[in-house]
C-alpha cells in the first residue's frame, strides 16, 4: 500500500485534472483519497503547503515516466527520435491524461512550477539533437517541444475524441527536423 502522504498527493493531482486548482481543498483531497475528513490538513496545514507538496509529488511522478518511457540510450537517428517523442505524446495523452491535465492546470496557475521541467526536456532534446548533427539544435528542439505541447493539449481538449496517430506525429517532428 502507498504510503499516506503520496496517496493524498495523487488524490490531489486527480482533483486537479479533474476541477483545476480552484477545485483543489483538503476536502476534495480527503474525499478523493477516501479518508476521514480532515487528513490532508493534518499531513498539509495549509493549500500553500499543499499545493508545494503537489508539485513536488508531480516532479518525482514526471521523472518516475520519463525513466519508464525513456530509451535505454540516446536516439541513434532522427527517425529514431521521432518515434520516441510519438510514443511518449501518446502515453502522456493516453495512460497518464490525468497527469498531463494536472501539470496543465498548475502551469497555468503557477507557471513558474513547470518551468525547470521545460528546460529540462529542450536541454535534453537539445542535447539529443546535436549529437544527431541536426543544424540549429537548440531552436530545433523548442520548436519540438512546444509541438509536443500542443499536440498533447489538442489531445485532451479539441481532438479527446480522435484516435491519436502515432505515425502522423512521428511525421510532423520529422518535418520540424528535416535540412
Amino acid at each position: 500500500m502507498p504510503d499516506r502522504r503520496n496517496q493524498l498527493l495523487d488524490a490531489a493531482l486527480a482533483v486537479v485534472a479533474d476541477r483545476g486548482m480552484k477545485g483543489l481543498t483538503h476536502r476534495a483531497v480527503d474525499a478523493a483519497a477516501r479518508v476521514a475528513e480532515g487528513t490532508t490538513s493534518n499531513y498539509y496545514r495549509s493549500r500553500a503547503t499543499l499545493v508545494a507538496a503537489v508539485l513536488e509529488r508531480l516532479l518525482e511522478l514526471d521523472a518516475a515516466l520519463l525513466a519508464e518511457q525513456g530509451p535505454a540510450g540516446p536516439p541513434r537517428s532522427v527517425e529514431e527520435l521521432a518515434n520516441q517523442l510519438a510514443s511518449l505524446v501518446l502515453a502522456l495523452a493516453g495512460r497518464h491524461a490525468g497527469l498531463t491535465r494536472a501539470r496543465l492546470a498548475l502551469s497555468l496557475d503557477k507557471p513558474e512550477s513547470v518551468t525547470a521541467g521545460h528546460f529540462r526536456l529542450v536541454g535534453g532534446l537539445e542535447q539529443a539533437l546535436a549529437a544527431l548533427e541536426v543544424p540549429d539544435a537548440g531552436a530545433r528542439a523548442r520548436d519540438v517541444a512546444d509541438y509536443g505541447d500542443g499536440v498533447l493539449l489538442h489531445l485532451l481538449t479539441v481532438r479527446r475524441d480522435d484516435a491519436p496517430d502515432a505515425a502522423a506525429i512521428a511525421s510532423a517532428v520529422r518535418r520540424l527536423l528535416a535540412p
